[in-house]
């Protein structure tokens, strides 16, 4: 099936980057949110990134506009009736996935795949809402999209061969490594990374260490390339909780408990970068 036309619901962090690769590989894209000022600052942020690369003559100002010619947004879900295939990029909550997952299924052509970019929740799980369970697999994206190679592709129990063939072959057209995860709660990436994540917290929460000092060890001491809380701050706290509740819900094994700390500091609004405050402050 020849993809033309590639529908993104949710402008947001996670959303606009996977607007701006899809339209960077020559695809024209629709990019839809629920309010007209989230879908502007999307494009105001696939707009700086691009210009910096053209200030660091990566692609040149031509380049650009085509890239940003290629993207329109829009404010109605019903538009998605003109996509080819749809990613939903919205935020890690079930209730508005199973809804935005109901309402495409009744906009979108009946040959359209409908794909989620969740982290965590069960892909059979938001199959079931939807009269093409065959068409509904997992496009798992990393954070932040334009940089980031890796994309996750998760077969539901009912998706079809087709299905994960053309969702792999639109994943290396963006210029991404795909890796087949099968279909349990947080997959591969974030059944290892949550839970790494978490214990870093419990270390906080039980003292064993300062924020930069957690960081420090497993930066240096682990070679990665950013400390554990830096990382959460990053994801957005609020992301992390919900994926560690999926994953302790999923399997019901106390390992996969949030630490009492980081659903405090969700309930107080630190949510990281995106609110300024988190494991550390932000300007």
């Amino acid at each position: 099936m020849e993809i033309k036309t590639f529908g993104v619901v949710g402008a947001g962090q996670m959303g606009n980057g996977i607007a701006q690769v899809a339209a960077m590989s020559g695809l024209d894209v629709i990019m839809s949110d629920i309010k007209n000022e989230f879908v502007v600052r999307g494009l105001g942020t696939i707009n700086k990134i691009l210009q910096r690369s053209v200030d660091k003559a990566k692609m040149t100002s031509e380049e650009m506009d085509e890239v940003l010619g290629r993207i329109t947004t829009t404010v109605d879900i019903k538009d998605m009736a003109d996509a080819d295939f749809v990613v939903e990029a919205a935020i890690e909550h079930e209730p508005i996935k199973f809804q935005i997952f109901e309402d495409l299924d009744k906009t979108c052509a009946s040959h359209v795949i409908l794909a989620t970019n969740t982290s965590s929740i069960p892909i059979g799980r938001i199959a079931a809402r939807t009269k093409r369970p065959d068409k509904v697999i997992g496009m798992h994206f990393m954070n932040p999209v334009p940089v980031m190679k890796l994309v996750e592709v998760i077969r539901g129990l009912a998706t079809s061969d087709e299905t994960f063939k053309t969702t792999w072959d639109l994943a290396e057209k963006f210029g991404k490594t795909p890796a087949e995860a099968n279909d349990y709660p947080g997959f591969i990436a974030n059944r290892i990374l949550m839970p790494m994540i978490n214990e870093a917290v419990y270390c906080l929460y039980h003292g064993v260490g300062t924020r930069e000092n957690i960081d420090t060890v497993m930066k240096l001491g682990m070679n990665h390339p950013m400390g554990p809380l830096a990382l959460a701050d990053l994801i957005g706290l609020d992301t992390c909780l919900a994926i560690m509740d999926t994953l302790s819900d999923g399997f019901k094994d106390s390992k996969y408990r949030p630490c009492p700390l980081l659903r405090k500091y969700v309930e107080a609004g630190w949510l990281g970068k995106k609110t300024g405050r988190g494991f550390y402050e932000y300007k």
